[in-house]
């Protein structure tokens, strides 16, 4: 808008019926009036240069493609505008007569009224005759305040009607259609979303964005940019076609610019068409997600009155969005718990895949032979179950390293639907009596929903992770399907889990005695091992972990003893010694720690 030209000032009816509307709803009122009244400053600016008489053909050229690009935009703040200002109208008086224009329209011709007044007073300062016309420019301005007051009125009391607020402008071109446009290969994913009007969709996207690292768009700035770029006004006159390969342009220049980033999300999806086009073009890469609930439960979730969610609805159905359906990979019906969508939305961000995982039998893992025997027995009797348990895996001591007695457990790692838990309790009872506190069991049980739907422990994932990486199971069903880990994901989890382990490690060091020895043994090592995840340090083996941890930049050398001699000490109970040297360890790492943290 041009500088120092006057705010646009809405008339006290208008401005009181205003403040009835949602807090959500009354900024982006504000914020449209405010953006249109700045348009029609720089349209009025434009006008006045392309009149210039030392202007050559491809500046007017320029100024024309401008002036365009600003009523498009013009018209579409207009339409924008009417939204929040139609549910003002009590909708049940489909009797009352309507009214010439829309309120958004009466707005827009007071918005170019105030610039008439404020241009006149600075062009009358040495131009009688301009200068004369401004009283009458303000009574012009009294007049459309107070019929703009009385429309207002007449509209919420019900006794006006206001028409279709739809300007159906026709900009641009839709005959310049590249061809064969086609996703980006730095385009991995992109997950659309559509419904009606407080069905979810902002919400599940800031859902994926956080949970999954996705970089947030919306269609219409989308659109807008690439309107910009190829000098089109209105993109939205164009064909669905068209639309569609606006979108997926600036798709591709995002996502080559971002090139770390592996998932996106757009919203929201009005348009059945241009959103069907663009599946046509990308394929299973983009994702249209269709959020459903009932009326009744989008009204109780917004707060706001039902005219109002009536109103938007009306709005989108007129553009195609209740269609979206028809065309989505995915509807959710989103009138359940928080868990089923959140769980729907993971599946969708980050699929499951199909994994051809490496069995091994228990004989073949270095483990004593009466441990093998009962762990053999134990696959067996949770094998014969059937579909029901999908996979079994030991995921501690057995391939870390050989197999100490009266020190290693065993951590068993069970999928299985939730149908088939109460079986693999029974024989989990069973297992543990064969072992016959041989060796320490730690189990973990876990569904495939839970897995898909990526609801893990940081040592879960990394349990999963290492199973991808090759790690032996000892059963595997037919088509199992898990999510997969990646290293990033290892290590966001390791500084997630981090302040817990060294919460733990310092409760342990403070009771440090005999019989903790074993304990803070193992989180000296776990805490060791997040820390080198941090640094992108991948070490197994607490041996070899511990001596990489003493590398990290500032921290000496750690004075732990080796796995071997604190295993020993603990199995002869001769753990005096070594545990004062644990403790050195855990003193080493907590102070070099807390150091860190305070820089």
């Amino acid at each position: 808008m041009t500088q120092n030209s006057p705010p646009l000032a809405l008339p006290p009816s208008l401005a009181r019926a205003v403040a009835t509307l949602q807090e959500k709803d009354r900024r982006r009122l504000n914020d449209t009036l405010s953006c249109l009244h700045s348009i029609n400053g720089r349209l009025w600016d434009t006008e006045d240069r392309v009149r210039g008489a030392l202007l050559s053909a491809a500046q007017v050229a320029d100024c024309k493609r401008e002036i365009d690009q600003l009523n498009a935009e013009r018209n579409a703040l207009a339409e924008r505008a009417d939204e929040a200002l139609g549910s003002l109208a009590d909708a049940s008086r489909t009797d009352a007569p309507t009214h010439t224009e829309t309120l958004a329209s009466v707005v827009d011709r007071l918005s170019v009224l105030t610039l008439r007044i404020w241009h006149s007073e600075r062009a009358g300062a040495s131009d009688e005759l301009t200068r004369r016309r401004v009283p009458a420019l303000h009574g012009q301005r009294e007049q459309l305040c107070a019929a703009l007051d009385s429309l207002v009125s007449d509209v919420v009391a019900g006794h006006r009607r206001l028409p279709q607020p739809a300007r159906f402008k026709l900009y641009g071109r839709d005959d310049a259609i590249p061809t064969e446009i086609r996703p980006s290969r730095r385009l991995r994913r992109v997950i659309a979303f559509g419904g009606l009007s407080e069905c979810g969709k902002s919400t599940s996207a800031e859902f994926v964005r956080r949970t999954c690292g996705a970089q947030r768009l919306k269609i219409g700035f989308l659109l807008r940019q690439a309107a910009h770029r190829e000098g089109l006004a209105d993109p939205y006159i164009l064909s669905a076609r068209r639309q569609a390969e606006l979108l997926l342009g600036e798709l591709n220049r995002f996502a080559e610019a971002h090139v770390d980033t592996r998932l996106f999300t757009i919203e929201s999806v009005h348009d059945d068409a241009s959103i069907g086009e663009l599946k046509q073009l990308m394929g299973d890469t983009l994702q249209i997600v269709f959020l459903d609930a009932s009326f009744a439960v989008r009204v109780e979730r917004s707060g706001a009155p039902a005219q109002t969610v009536s109103a938007k609805d009306e709005i989108k159905r007129s553009r195609g969005a209740h269609q979206v359906a028809a065309v989505a990979d995915h509807v959710i019906d989103n009138a359940g718990s928080i868990a089923a969508l959140r769980a729907r939305l993971r599946r969708i961000a980050a699929p499951p895949t199909l994994t051809a995982y490496r069995v091994a039998t228990p004989y073949g893992l270095g483990l004593p032979a009466a441990i093998a025997s009962a762990t053999a027995d134990f696959t067996d009797a949770v094998r014969a179950h059937g579909p029901g348990v999908r996979l079994v895996a030991l995921t501690g001591s057995p391939g870390e390293g050989p197999w100490i007695p009266g020190w290693s457990d065993l951590d068993l790692l069970v999928i299985a639907e939730h149908e088939a838990i109460g079986r693999v309790h029974e024989a989990l009872a069973q297992y543990r009596t064969a072992l016959d506190c041989v060796a320490s069991l730690g189990p973990t049980l876990v569904t495939p929903g839970e897995l898909t739907a990526r609801r893990l422990t940081p040592r879960l994932a990394f349990a999963l992770h290492r199973l991808q990486e090759g790690r032996p199971v000892l059963h595997a069903g037919r088509g199992v399907e898990l999510p997969m880990i990646t290293r990033d994901e290892l290590a966001l989890a390791a500084v997630r889990e981090l302040p817990q382990v060294v919460l733990t490690m310092r409760r342990l060091r403070a009771d440090a005695a005999p019989a903790t020895l074993r304990q803070l043994y193992k989180h000296l090592v776990l805490a060791c091992r997040l820390l080198l995840r941090e640094h992108d340090q991948w070490e197994s083996g607490p041996d070899r972990i511990l001596t990489a941890a003493s590398h990290m930049p500032g921290l000496t050398a750690l004075s732990a003893p080796s796995l071997a001699e604190v295993a020993s000490s603990w199995r002869d109970g001769d753990t005096e010694r070594v545990l004062k040297a644990v403790s050195t360890a855990v003193d080493q790492v907590l102070a070099w720690y807390a150091t860190q943290l305070a820089a």
